[in-house]
């Protein structure tokens, strides 16, 4: 059993070592512990400080691609080094390195096949009440979204077996957190999650300036990973509320029409109401479309995992990989 520890990075030299000094390379039913960091283009000594403090292996991107393109890469080339578990952690020194073992006991007892560490958010010192409530809405709503019962949906502490890992494909370009665990529920990966411990905050948050930009961003990533994978029932709901808005357009001409006989009047509530008409069918029309392009979308994602699976049997070397610090073996 191999367990492969990935670190994204960006600029992470003053709190790296803290992070890697802080993980466990001893668990019991895992024979071997190896820590891989992903570079996402950084302009200081990430890389250097990484291989002083003896990691095992670096994926060092060109430039700056972002957290979920670091996370994809990251787990791409964990497969291909042969991981039989993946723990992602925060190169920040945020999660307790020393409740890895906790997170990684679900799957290896065969409970779980994906773990997600909850940092039991409205116990945070550094979070405001604002952040809390809305931490709090935004993860019932991925809940209801994704059909898991994760308490911290945006926690990056988590825990992956081999087949979830090869059946994940991240496709955001912001944050990896929500549209996976939203995949996860759909395509029926079995989902836990354990308590786990943080540190003191060692620096503001790179991702978001403020909690409106938090909100902003998270609503938007939201919004475009359900769309993505419930399109129909995105655009029908869509459709729903503006036909109701065309037929409340249309009510004073009916109701005239109705009870008083005169139809010759409100002109401008029936053009009001036959665009919005328009524009609720085309927004089912899209519903439609979207809904077969899903499908298309599961199609991708597993012919995906299964090109996966033969680079793997061909030994396939991962992207922008380097070799780490030469470890010698653990001894007893």
């Amino acid at each position: 059993m191999k367990l492969i520890v990935q670190i994204p990075c960006l600029n992470e030299e003053a709190t790296l070592p803290a992070t890697i000094a802080a993980l466990p390379r001893r668990i019991e039913g895992v024979d071997e512990i190896e820590l891989l960091v992903i570079d996402d283009g950084s302009t200081d000594r990430t890389v250097e400080v990484a291989r002083a403090n003896g990691v095992d292996h670096i994926v060092r991107l060109t430039n700056n691609k972002g957290l979920a393109a670091g996370f994809q890469a990251g787990l791409d080339a964990c497969l291909k080094l042969g991981a039989d578990v993946i723990v992602n952690t925060d190169a920040d020194n945020q999660y307790s390195g020393a409740d890895v073992p906790k997170l990684v006991a679900p799957i290896l007892a065969g409970e779980a096949d994906m773990v997600v560490g909850d940092r039991r958010v409205a116990t945070l010192d550094h979070f405001s009440g604002r952040k809390k409530a809305l931490q709090r809405l935004g993860s019932w709503v991925v809940r209801r979204l994704s059909g898991t019962e994760i308490a911290d949906t945006t926690s990056g502490f988590r825990a992956y077996n081999r087949e979830a890992a090869l059946g994940l494909l991240v496709t955001d370009n912001f944050t990896y957190t929500l549209e996976s665990l939203i995949q996860a529920g759909k395509m029926l990966v079995a989902v836990d999650q354990v308590e786990v411990d943080t540190n003191p905050r060692t620096r503001e948050s790179r991702l978001f300036t403020s909690t409106g930009a938090y909100v902003r961003r998270n609503a938007l990533s939201i919004l475009r990973v359900y769309a993505r994978y419930e399109p129909l029932r995105v655009f029908a709901t869509a459709s729903l509320a503006v036909g109701l808005l065309a037929l409340a357009a249309w009510m004073p001409f009916l109701l005239d029409w109705i009870f008083n006989g005169d139809s010759s009047g409100h002109i401008q509530s029936l053009i009001l109401g036959a665009v919005l008409f328009i524009a609720a069918v085309q927004l089912m029309a899209l519903g439609v479309i979207g809904d077969l392009l899903a499908s298309q979308r599961v199609m991708t994602q597993r012919v995906f995992e299964r090109v996966r699976r033969v680079e793997l049997s061909l030994g396939v070397e991962p992207s922008h990989y380097e070799r780490g610090a030469a470890r010698e073996p653990a001894r007893d």
